[in-house]
């Protein structure tokens, strides 16, 4: 692997003044997304299940804690993940905060024993398990399933139709996708944050912004966390709603650092290695539930901020997380960011779940998976069909009832189709191949003889 020059290498530390201004770089890149993934959950669940607060906090305690447990041998930045928002809604209207919670720190587990595995086995058997024709279905329906929430956030639901809401989301959407298609360098990064500032401008125009959650908050205030024996009992009857999307986040795990080491040089699942990062994720993500707040997962967007600025400094990312933690104790900082309209972020979220499902097209694509082969065709199919028809399996046993459904069902169905569905055969046609090749050789005989 050739290494890019870097202007600073992974232990290296900056000068104070270039330190805070890349650390703040991160913390701008990791945000937008950040507090996009409580907002949504709590959309989609028409109720509050994680609060921004928490999660921002959470991502600072995950990342130092990533950094430890690599012994700062990996610059990457750990953010609340996408891939839990419909599962997280789901369990909490299941099983109430204490089973979506007790759900992200099973998946924190999960993580921890694959780690472990890994550790002494190898990452061969994962490849196997989860190779890009189950994978790529997963991220498609993550994306796809959470579209209408989009479209009941615009407004277009068809039922009262108020112009201001379409007129900001509108302008927000535009703005976004200009910013990811035309913008330049640091710009590049931030489309959605770009996005959901210009559109929170525009909403205060049109007078969408209630500006009242401002003016009470207090400039600090303790975050609301919410922590198992304290807050609520553990309840384990959500857990299959969200364990499965762990799959799905680990194969993320090793794009993002399979990215990450491309830019740097150095092969990160060798060294610190894959059992050493997916622990520092697992350890992360456990104690992300641990205190109310959503599971963690590597940021692209820190990635690019990394390859752009060609500083690659563990230190930059640590005084980040130190910088998102601060953020969590501003009332009202996190007050101001509460009032984005559903406008804004159905605006966002137009492009944004549409990126998750195409990104799911991208790893087909990009690993050549040949649909000319029908057990691809099989696998594929019935994951799209279950995880977006709205399929349900609930197993009853006494007092104990526990449901699979969307996309914890799809993707145990897909893994078990993959893995048991055998290998079509290859049809050669050597016969007929040979018998033209002797026909050949005889007419060449009878020209010469002639």
């Amino acid at each position: 692997m050739e290494k890019s020059k870097m202007i600073l290498d992974v232990n290296e530390k900056p000068t104070m003044a270039k330190w805070i201004v890349l650390a703040l770089q991160h913390v701008f890149a990791m945000f937008g997304a950040t507090i996009l993934v409580p907002i949504l959950v709590n959309s989609a669940a028409n109720e509050t299940v994680l609060t921004i607060p928490v999660a921002l906090v959470t991502s600072g305690i995950g990342t130092l804690i990533y950094i430890l447990c690599t012994r700062g041998k990996s610059p990457v930045y750990l953010g609340s993940s996408f891939a839990f928002i419909a599962p997280l809604a789901a369990a909490y209207l299941k099983g109430g905060l204490s089973g979506a919670m007790t759900g992200v720190m099973v998946v924190g587990l999960i993580y921890i024993v694959f780690a472990t595995i890994i550790r002494f086995t190898g990452k061969g058997w994962l490849d196997k398990l989860l190779p890009p024709v189950v994978i790529g279905p997963m991220i498609m329906i993550i994306g796809l399933g959470l579209a209408p929430s989009a479209i009941s956030q615009i407004g277009l639901t068809g039922v009262e139709v108020e112009w201001r809401a379409i007129f900001v989301a509108v302008v927000t959407f535009l703005v976004t996708a200009i910013v990811a298609v035309r913008g330049k360098g640091f710009l590049k990064i931030i489309p959605f944050l770009v996005g959901i500032v210009t559109g929170y401008i525009v909403a205060v125009c049109v007078g969408l912004v209630d500006f009242t959650p401002v003016a009470e908050a207090a400039f600090f205030s303790m975050p609301q966390f919410a922590i198992p024996f304290v807050s609520y009992v553990p309840n384990f009857s959500a857990i299959l709603t969200i364990a499965p999307i762990a799959l799905v986040t680990m194969a993320e795990h090793i794009g993002d650092h399979t990215s990450l080491s491309n830019i740097i040089g150095k092969d990160l699942l060798k060294e610190p290695g894959l059992d050493k990062t997916l622990l520092g994720d697992g350890i992360a993500t456990f104690v992300a539930g641990l205190l109310g707040g959503p599971a963690n997962t590597t940021y692209g967007e820190n990635t690019s901020v990394v390859g752009m600025t060609k500083i690659a400094s563990v230190w930059v990312i640590g005084l980040a997380a130190i910088f998102a933690i601060c953020l969590g104790f501003l009332g009202k900082f996190t007050a101001l960011v509460s009032t984005i309209p559903n406008a804004v972020l159905g605006g966002v979220s137009l492009l944004l779940y549409g990126f998750i499902a195409v990104n799911g097209l991208k790893v087909l694509i990009q690993n050549q998976v040949d649909f000319g082969k029908t057990k691809n065709v099989v696998v594929a199919s019935a994951m799209l069909v279950l995880g977006l028809g709205g399929a349900a399996i609930s197993i009853i046993s006494g007092d104990v009832s526990v449901t699979i459904s969307g996309m914890s069902l799809a993707a145990i169905i897909g893994i078990l189709i993959n893995l048991l569905l055998p290998e079509e055969k290859e049809e050669v046609e050597e016969k007929p191949k040979k018998e033209k090749k002797g026909k050949a050789k005889k007419e060449e005989k009878l020209e010469v003889k002639a």
